[in-house]
């Protein structure tokens, strides 16, 4: 019940709900933001009021949104194939690793797109698939929604046009041969590369 927003609570609680000034104090100390200090400042508003407040934030929220820019992909990106990294920088080892890695499996650097975790952070699944990537490769742990693929780390994993594989950070399977191989076997049933 933590999660709900007003609007589900609303069908709960059928009395106004007011804010204590001990209680509106306390709040006030813990945040930095002066919008929230300010919707704070009148603790006898009632439940609806704050529900107009909150539907208007979210209003323009969504505004902001739709200001964003598509999502920026390193590389060509023509053959459909993304890789998403946890890393905002890959270092030479990892690149090169990256590479070898690409080209075993019949592709080259050229053709697949990169993005940050960075980079997909605060954005939707919707913008995310409007990349329009058949081949997703996520490696280490992204701040996106792309999380809630139920794929098992190093098993394919397919939703309709578009197969996942997941797998640890690249950092990580540099330097843990025990990864490498993990990967390698998902890889080649990935792209169908016979032993």
């Amino acid at each position: 019940m933590e999660n709900l927003s007003l609007q589900e609570l609303q069908f709960f609680l059928e009395e106004d709900l007011f804010l204590l000034p001990e209680d509106a104090k306390k709040l006030k100390d813990q945040q930095s933001n002066s919008d929230q200090t300010s919707s704070l400042e009148a603790p006898n508003r009632s439940v609806k009021e704050v529900q107009e407040t909150y539907e208007s934030t979210i209003s323009s929220t969504e505004l902001a949104k739709e200001e964003l820019p598509p999502i920026q992909v390193k590389g060509n990106f023509t053959k459909g194939l993304l890789i998403v990294h946890e890393e905002d920088d890959l270092s030479e080892e990892v690149m090169n690793m990256l590479v070898k890695m690409i080209n075993a499996v019949g592709h080259s650097m050229n053709e697949v797109g990169l993005v940050s975790s960075n980079i997909l952070e605060n954005r939707t699944l919707e913008e995310f698939e409007a990349l329009n990537a058949h081949t997703i490769l996520k490696f280490g742990k992204i701040k996106h929604a792309v999380n809630s693929v139920p794929a098992i780390p190093y098993e394919v994993f397919t939703d309709l046009e578009t197969q996942y594989l997941f797998a640890d950070a690249l950092g990580q399977i540099a330097e843990d041969n025990t990864l490498k191989r993990k990967l390698w076997n998902a890889l080649q049933i990935l792209f169908n590369i016979k032993k």
